[in-house]
């Protein structure tokens, strides 16, 4: 999971799928922070993603970098506890603006039955579950 939350942090951007009725829908993220044994995301409860998680938990991020890339799949689950949404915000202070702990919109979710798979052109793909 740390390789997992590394190769994230060093591609600074990757690209969460989400399914909004029978339409995928991709955008880019940034925040990613292992709190608690666990691999956690941070979004704002008023954003479809939000909305499309809630209804569908089951998504799929990709990131490139240095010509390997990562596809992470699993069920995303939410953590309402102030303690996970303190330890997104502490990792990321530049969210201050946005997002505070106890707002009603600060949102985090943990990866749960994940499967992380590293490619690249040039080796075989490797596969971890956490």
């Amino acid at each position: 999971m740390q390789r997992v939350e590394q190769f994230l942090k060093d591609a600074e951007t990757y690209y969460l799928a989400t399914m909004d009725g029978d339409q995928p829908r991709v955008r880019p993220f940034g925040t990613v922070n292992i709190f608690e044994d666990r691999l956690y995301i941070q979004t704002g409860k008023v954003k479809d993603v939000s909305k499309q998680i809630h209804a569908n938990p089951k998504v799929e991020i990709c990131a490139f970098k240095d010509g390997s890339w990562l596809r992470v799949a699993g069920e995303l689950v939410e953590d309402p506890r102030e303690e996970a949404q303190q330890a997104m915000l502490d990792a990321y202070p530049s969210l201050a603006g946005m997002y505070a702990v106890g707002d009603g919109n600060t949102e985090v979710f943990y990866f749960q039955n994940a499967t992380a798979t590293f490619s690249s052109f040039t080796s075989e793909p490797e596969v971890v579950n956490f």
